[in-house]
Order: structure tokens, then C-alpha cells, then sequence
């Protein structure tokens, strides 16, 4: 049994996600009706989980998820409309530390939530199984070194390294935030071409590329059927198919959206993406599972690994879904472990060929 707060400025809406979650059998410890009487309640109940509108009056969800991470870390789903603003404000809250979101149906509140039950509860369920970081700290003269010294690491990375190595990333559950925190700092005059494999549904993938050019050195874009990814550029995979590596002529790749016959249960999967450039790749490629809940990306690090590449898989205590990249590293395919924060350091370290596991 899980302990619930719900959060929403629709009396009908609360009623409705209440009487779902206690039909489960979880308890609902409280409701709240804007995000200043939820983080009073998420100090006072200590809930499991959290649901939490985007919109509200007085403080909206966004800023009560930063000031419940802040202080309370704990698993929220956000619950929004499927609007253009919808999909802005779930990437936000998603990056500000959510670990999930539910899309209500509708513009209004209406009972068309009751065909949706089954899908809310599983997602509330998955949640809770998921341990969100305290927000990193802002950045001091601690952090301006050290982006000196990862600059200084690539300039040897890009010396040692033959070829433009891709770098594919598989993210899901809490990778959001993740990636938006500690990617930025990847250097553009390493050359990489990265791919962001992160399960998202395609409503959300243009919208994160676009967060992420906003602190990278790299170009960002969405992946497009056709597309091509040179030294410096950053595609996310798009939402609504898997992202397969066709061509690459020594410099730049070529990427289309493809449908799959493997074995998988997420779209985008990351081990689609791994798999095809592992076969079809010319210069070194970096394999890399970070947090999210389920396997993929294992059977993509083994690809990889199997041709010749070299891997990398987040640690679990930095993970709040360790589920990924445990998995990879209990494959014995893995090269190279990682905190959140080394997660840059760890991919230059990868390029270089006296690298060791």
C-alpha cells in the first residue's frame, strides 16, 4: 500500500484520483489544492508518492516540485492537459525533478479520467519505486575549475581519439533532470556526435532537445527521419518511433526513424539505436545507460561492446530509477561505471585508448 497526496485545484479531479488509488488500495494521506498547501502536506504526512497539477492558483506545480526537491525529495507525477503548453510545462516539471507524468484527458475535468484509471494507477506505482536527488547546488568557482579541467580532458580525449566517436545515451526515469544538469558541460571541440535515446512520448522530445540546446556547447535538435548528425551536433531521439543509425561516412552519420522487430517494450529504445550502430558506425562508438526504470539499453551496451566500443553505466547510488543501468552492468559488458556528476568525465575518459575498464 502506498501513501498518495494529491494535488489539484479541481475538487472533481481530486475526488477522482482519490477514489482510483483507494480503489488500488493505497491510502490518500491528503489533498491540496495549490503547491503551498502541498508542500506543508508533504512535510507533515511524508507521503510515498505525490500527484500534482501543473496549474493551479497561487503556486503552480512546477515551482512546488523545485521547493519539494529541495527540501523533501520526493516521487511526484505530474498530471497536465495534452496542449502545445501541456508539453512545455510536463518537460519543465519533469526537469525541475518529476519523475513521471499522467496526461489528463480533455480540456476539462470530465469522467473520461475513469478509462485512463488503469494507466494512472501503474504509473503511480512506478513512481514510487523511485529514489529523486536533492536539486544540485548552483554553480561556484568549485564547478568553473572544474569545466576548465573537463575542457582540458577533451582536448587530450579528441588527441587520443581516432575518428569522430558517436556517444549514444539511454535515459528514462529521472534522466530529464539528469541530463539537463550534467551534460551541459560536454565539450563542443571534443567533436562528438551524441544521440539522447530518452523515453519520452513524441509530444515532449522536440520540446526537451530544445531545454537542452539552451546549456549545451552542442547544436540540439530532434531527430528527424533522414536526418544526419555531425562532430559537435545533438539529436534526441524522436518520440513516436525508434532512432536507428543507417549510414556513416567517417564524418557524419545518418539516422532514420524506424519500426522494430526486436524485443522491446519502450519507443524509442535505446538498444535499437545501440544495436544499428554498432553494425553500421565507421568511427569509435561510446555506449552509455543511465537511470530509468525496466533493462533497455543492456542488449544495446553488448552490441556495442561486441564491436568493439566501449561502454559506460551509471552507478546506482546517483540513480534515482537504478534499474537500467544496473541491468547493463550485470551483463559484464560494461567498461566504465559513473556517478551523475562524472557522467562528462567518464565519456572523454572513454575515448581514450589506454582507457581501462
Amino acid at each position: 500500500m502506498l501513501r498518495v497526496l494529491v494535488v489539484d485545484d479541481s475538487h472533481f479531479t481530486q475526488s477522482q484520483v482519490a477514489s482510483y488509488l483507494e480503489e488500488a488500495g493505497h491510502e490518500v494521506v491528503g489533498k491540496a489544492r495549490n503547491g503551498k498547501q502541498a508542500i506543508s502536506m508533504v512535510e507533515e504526512h511524508e507521503p510515498d508518492v505525490v500527484t500534482m497539477d501543473v496549474k493551479m492558483p497561487g503556486m503552480g506545480g512546477i515551482e512546488a516540485v523545485e521547493r519539494i526537491m529541495a527540501t523533501r525529495p520526493t516521487p511526484v507525477v505530474m498530471l497536465s492537459r495534452y496542449t502545445e503548453e501541456g508539453a512545455e510545462t510536463t518537460v519543465e516539471a519533469l526537469e525541475a525533478g518529476a519523475v513521471d507524468y499522467f496526461h489528463k484527458p480533455g480540456e476539462e475535468p470530465s469522467l473520461d479520467l475513469y478509462e485512463y484509471k488503469a494507466e494512472l494507477i501503474d504509473t503511480v506505482e512506478d513512481a514510487a519505486k523511485v529514489q529523486p536527488e536533492p536539486l544540485a547546488p548552483a554553480a561556484d568557482t568549485d564547478d568553473e575549475e572544474a569545466s576548465e579541467s573537463v575542457s582540458t580532458s577533451a582536448t587530450a580525449s579528441v588527441t587520443a581519439a581516432d575518428g569522430n566517436p558517436l556517444v549514444i545515451i539511454a535515459s528514462s526515469t529521472g534522466g530529464p533532470r539528469l541530463l539537463k544538469q550534467h551534460l551541459g558541460p560536454l565539450p563542443r571541440d571534443a567533436g562528438f556526435r551524441v544521440i539522447v535515446v530518452q523515453h519520452l512520448r513524441d509530444q515532449f522530445t522536440g520540446q526537451f532537445a530544445r531545454d537542452l540546446d539552451t546549456v549545451s556547447e552542442y547544436t540540439v535538435r530532434e531527430s528527424i527521419d533522414g536526418g544526419t548528425v555531425a562532430p559537435g551536433e545533438m539529436v534526441v531521439a524522436y518520440g513516436g518511433s525508434h532512432l536507428a543509425v543507417t549510414d556513416d561516412d567517417g564524418e557524419t552519420l545518418t539516422v532514420e526513424h524506424v519500426e522494430t522487430d526486436r524485443d522491446v517494450n519502450v519507443q524509442p529504445a535505446a538498444d535499437v539505436t545501440m544495436a544499428s550502430a554498432a553494425e553500421n558506425a565507421e568511427g569509435p562508438v561510446i555506449g552509455v545507460v543511465l537511470t530509468g526504470l525496466g533493462t533497455d539499453g543492456t542488449a544495446g551496451v553488448e552490441a556495442i561492446k561486441t564491436a568493439g566500443g566501449r561502454t559506460i553505466a551509471q552507478d546506482d547510488e546517483s540513480s534515482p530509477a537504478h534499474w537500467m543501468p544496473s541491468s547493463a552492468r550485470e551483463s559484464g559488458y560494461v567498461d566504465h561505471v559513473t556517478t551523475a556528476a562524472d557522467l562528462v568525465g567518464t565519456i572523454l575518459d572513454a575515448t581514450r585508448p589506454e582507457a581501462e575498464p
